[in-house]
């Protein structure tokens, strides 16, 4: 890249008249532009997608962050609290956003003047054939240097403030991050959790099932000395306790397998997991959609935060990347003393002094401005994208799960009543074999007919709960961007109405980032 460099102006007013000039030239001379760079990208809107009726306005209240308390056990919002408290996930979103928050102070300092100080000596034998006549010409001499020197880039298309806006914008976006990684953290727990409890509820019908088939087969040992039953009765019943043994064993060995897997998302061994006392979930059975609930999602969920920020990010860096075809102005100005030895470095006749503006201006650097702007386009548009889906995922998120939760609903009604009617035909058998009056495989049809039926109904409601859990997440897991602390969250356009978009104008979901959002193209 070629550039034009101009030193020493002696007034203000010649400083001003060489930025006019150069830019003159830039936009006259048909020097490096970016005439016809643009993106026609749009960001959806939540209004767009016809969301009425499977996700219905309810009056229900959105998440808050103690929602764990809804699910009637003490035990679980202290271990999400634990897992929250130091989990690794947690630490590398921490990290993540300390890394972005560097980067805006380094934004920062390129803002300000920068003030340097320098002093050299050197020891050095000139020649005697050279620049240097006698008496320096063939001796020694030291040379001592002092400079202090200052230099401010006067940004003035803005390019370094941009960078500023775009750290701010990627820290924000890393904040919602993080709050998404406790958020997918916490329900992680609560889900894998009640999983466990399913896992115990499944143990306790295998449980009862041994006595079951304990009883049945104490039956056929009477019915077998009584003549009624044969030997066949008798090890079909004793194979079916074998069974049920077999089949509580291996539940154990799963409900050991999911405290080890509470025990990693705790952050902690193993050893932890098994420390976890049996869940007693007892939740609330009412679910209720808050009202506007496809608007208000955009500042309830920290993902679509984030994405939001993430556009807004490429955006400023377009507006950098547009900036760096204008001229650069830095005013620089040095003062110090140089002399050959010490007697009089420091004397006023050794001083030495510079003051002025350099500028840079791209005229010709074989297309790679507008290289790197259509890449920050590209990346821009990537981002829009990305929002769009993450838009779009957000929605059939809550829409799924609302759904899984109605048919929950009603299978555990149908469920429940072939419990009670698989019950009593279990009841029934059992009387009529101990009497005589049927046979041994009526009951045991009738047993495993009612084994499946009470299995069904304890995986139905450990599913309710899933589905239950996966809607707070749906939902935000009582996230607020209004109320984020430590770093405002609030992302643009839809959630605060002062936010601003490429061309200075409130966000509304139109057309951004054309070529008329920044200054006249040269």
């Amino acid at each position: 890249m070629n550039s034009v460099s101009i030193l020493r102006p002696r007034t203000p007013m010649r400083t001003l008249a060489i930025v006019v000039a150069c830019t003159t030239v830039s936009l006259m001379a048909g020097c490096a532009n970016y005439a016809g760079i643009k993106s026609d990208k749009t960001l959806a809107q939540p209004q767009q997608f016809e969301s009425s009726q499977s996700i219905p306005a309810q009056g229900g209240q959105w998440p808050s962050l103690d929602w764990a308390q809804q699910f009637g056990d003490p035990q679980l919002p202290k271990l999400i609290d634990e897992a929250l408290d130091g989990n690794p996930s947690i630490a590398q979103a921490q990290a993540r956003i300390a890394k972005a928050s560097s980067y805006i102070d380094t934004s920062k300092a390129a803002l300000a003047p920068k003030v340097n100080a320098s002093y050299s000596w050197t020891r050095e034998l000139y020649s005697s054939n050279a620049l240097y006549p006698s008496p320096y010409g063939g001796s020694w001499y030291s040379e001592n240097n002092a400079l202090a020197s200052a230099s401010w880039d006067l940004d003035l298309w803005g390019k370094n403030r941009q960078r500023l806006a775009q750290a701010v914008s990627s820290q924000r976006a890393a904040q919602a991050d993080m709050e998404q990684a406790r958020i997918t953290l916490a329900a992680s727990v609560a889900r894998t959790y009640n999983q466990l409890a399913q896992l115990y509820s499944l143990r306790d019908i295998a449980a009862r099932e041994i006595d079951n088939r304990k009883t049945i087969g104490t039956i056929t040992n009477g019915r077998v000395a009584a003549g009624l039953d044969t030997n066949v009765e008798r090890q079909t019943a004793n194979g079916n306790i074998a069974t049920s043994q077999g089949n509580l064993s291996q539940l154990d060995g799963q409900i050991e397998s999911v405290r080890y897997q509470l025990g990693a998302l705790l952050g902690k061994g193993p050893d932890r997991g098994l420390q976890i006392a049996k869940p007693v979930l007892n939740p609330r059975a009412q679910v209720a959609l808050p009202d506007n609930l496809p608007a208000d999602l955009v500042a309830r969920r920290p993902d679509i935060v984030a994405a939001r920020w993430q556009v807004e990010a490429a955006m400023h860096d377009v507006k950098e990347a547009k900036a760096e075809f204008y001229p650069d102005v830095n005013l620089a100005a040095g003062f110090g003393f140089d002399a050959f030895g010490w007697g009089k470095f420091l004397n006023f006749t050794s001083r030495q002094m510079s003051i002025g503006p350099a500028v840079h201006l791209p005229i010709f650097d074989a297309g790679a401005l507008r290289a790197q702007l259509k890449g920050r386009y590209a990346d821009f548009d990537l981002d829009v994208a990305n929002y769009n889906q993450t838009l779009i995922t957000a929605f059939q998120d809550v829409a799924t799960t609302v759904s899984s939760i109605r048919s929950a609903d009603k299978q555990l009604v149908d469920a429940q009543n072939a419990l009670d009617a698989s019950t009593k035909a279990y009841q029934l058998a059992v009387i009529r074999y101990k009497a005589g009056l049927s046979e041994q495989l009526q009951v045991l049809n009738a047993d495993q007919n009612r084994l499946a039926s009470e299995q069904t109904v304890a995986s139905l409601k450990a599913q309710r709960v899933d589905q239950q859990m996966a809607l707070i997440k749906a939902l935000g897991g009582g996230f607020d961007a209004h109320d984020a602390h430590d770093v405002n969250l609030v992302a643009p356009a839809q959630i605060g109405s002062d936010a601003k978009g490429a061309n200075g104008a409130p966000w509304t979901g139109a057309r951004v980032e054309t070529a008329a959002s920044h200054p006249s193209q040269p």
